[in-house]
């Protein structure tokens, strides 16, 4: 074998070339890959809304040695514990071996993802059809949500106070949803109409049934015989869907993609892929030395708003219960507190090339995907990691042979998008964006690479145990 030349070898030790992950990988790497994706793929069917993302990732963590934080304990090294939100939000916490002054690595993901929300009054009928009215939720294209097979998810708080549990759609015996699109053969006008005019999010009324109630001495009887249904089974009426939260998503499963089954296909990817990787790696990581967090919140896709959204207090008062709990004060605690945002980034898609500037691009296979800051534009509405922290970052990342990229939104003028990461930051605490590439972001079907996914959770697990 020729030696290199001087040129080979100042091209190695100058440019950044980035390759394809299954260019770098052994296939014993590769075939781990593929198998803590199946892990992956059952998180997913198990976790359609925030709610049971939630209830399931405590589940998992409860058989994990984690218990319910209470007021009053004395934290030390090993011990496991968890913070719940209200149902909806989430914090797992590992205390390291190191005082708790030194800080705490964490990983803060989201749980929920776009979909179709009930509005307070959704039953109607109308021309003998029974119908509920939706009410979209985050960033969706809404034609992307016709002529799909819907689930119905959600909790009801009854007349008398008790709470009910409904999930419709998932199970292979269940009836499912829809909203039928108009036939091409009487869609001239619909057709000549720009792509966000072309549904109008008012018509986004979801098939619940068409049977009349066999009574004809009442009116409005697919409505009633549907109602009826519904109380015979959750004992729900009509008026109590004012205090409920009831969500539409898809009701496919997720779904190995290619013939090298190297993609997965599923409903709620952002941010889901991203948050499967934080807990696990949470759950994995070896005693650390610093005490560790992953945080699952809601409320991320419409801004983080509300008590359960990142904006809200909720990562603080957990940092300051577990400070309280080994004799520290919040202050000396959250200075020192280094944080990956763990969030979707949107892949560069060949078909659409021309939103993406390639050289500052993510990659499907190209590993965990780190930005700098994300935001629109002039950098509106973002945190913009220090070189400092990145260098930190990268440094673990390397050491623990993560294959990892960096890249922007797309475009610098093309729109953009945020996370969580200032508000994080706003805590006065380092956070570095990392996610998952994903092709297709917010449709009701989204794509990631299985290689992705787990040099998310590896790159997770590293920063973890530094």
């Amino acid at each position: 074998m020729s030696e290199k030349t001087r040129g080979e070898l100042l091209s190695e030790k100058l440019l950044h070339n980035k390759k394809n992950g299954f260019d770098l990988l052994e296939e014993k790497e590769i075939q781990a890959a593929y198998d803590y994706c199946e892990g992956y793929k059952d998180y997913l069917d198990n976790s359609k809304t925030e709610r049971v993302c939630a209830k399931y990732s405590i589940a998992m963590a409860e058989k994990c040695g984690f218990v319910p934080f209470e007021k009053g304990m004395k934290l030390k090294a090993g011990d496991k514990v968890y913070f719940d939100n209200r149902g909806k939000t989430v914090a797992f916490v590992t205390v390291g071996t190191l005082p708790i002054t030194e800080g705490i690595h964490i990983a803060a993901a989201h749980i929920d993802s776009p979909r179709l929300d009930l509005k307070p009054n959704p039953v109607f009928e109308t021309d003998e059809i029974g119908y509920f009215k939706t009410h979209y939720y985050g960033g969706i294209k809404k034609y992307q949500w016709l002529s799909l097979p819907l689930s119905l998810y959600g909790t009801a708080i009854l007349k008398d106070g008790s709470s009910v549990d409904v999930s419709i759609g998932d199970n292979e015996n269940d009836p499912v949803f829809c909203i039928p699109d108009l036939l091409p053969h009487l869609a001239k006008d619909q057709m000549s109409k720009t792509m966000s005019d072309a549904v109008n999010a008012e018509a986004m009324n979801v098939i619940i049934g068409s049977r009349p109630f066999c009574d004809d001495k009442v009116s409005q009887r697919v409505k009633l015989n549907v109602l009826n249904i519904l109380f015979e089974k959750y004992n729900i009426t009509e008026e109590d869907f004012v205090s409920a939260e009831f969500e539409l998503v898809p009701s496919y499963m997720a779904r190995d993609i290619g013939l090298d089954r190297s993609l997965i296909g599923s409903y709620g990817h952002d941010d889901r892929v991203c948050a499967y990787p934080s807990i696990t790696a949470l759950f994995d990581a070896k005693t650390p030395a610093h005490t560790i967090m992953a945080v699952l919140a809601d409320k991320e896709e419409i801004g983080s708003n509300g008590v359960t959204g990142m904006k809200s207090e909720f990562l603080k008062y957990v940092i300051e219960d577990v400070a309280e709990s080994m004799g520290e004060k919040l202050k000396d605690v959250i200075r020192n507190c280094k944080c990956l945002s763990t969030d979707v980034s949107a892949a560069h898609d060949p078909n659409y090339p021309e939103v993406t500037e390639i050289r500052n691009s993510t990659r499907i296979n190209y590993g965990f995907a780190a930005s700098k800051y994300t935001g629109s534009r002039g950098k509106s509405s973002t945190s913009d990691a220090s070189a400092e922290f990145v260098g930190y970052v990268r440094n673990i990342f390397d050491k623990a042979g993560v294959i990892w990229q960096i890249g922007e939104m797309g475009k610098v003028d093309q729109g953009g998008g945020g996370t969580v990461a200032m508000y994080i930051a706003e805590l006065c605490m380092d956070v570095l964006d990392l996610g998952v590439p994903v092709l297709g972001m917010h449709a009701a079907f989204e794509v990631v690479s299985k290689l992705d996914v787990y040099m998310a959770y590896k790159g997770i697990k590293a920063f973890f145990e530094a």
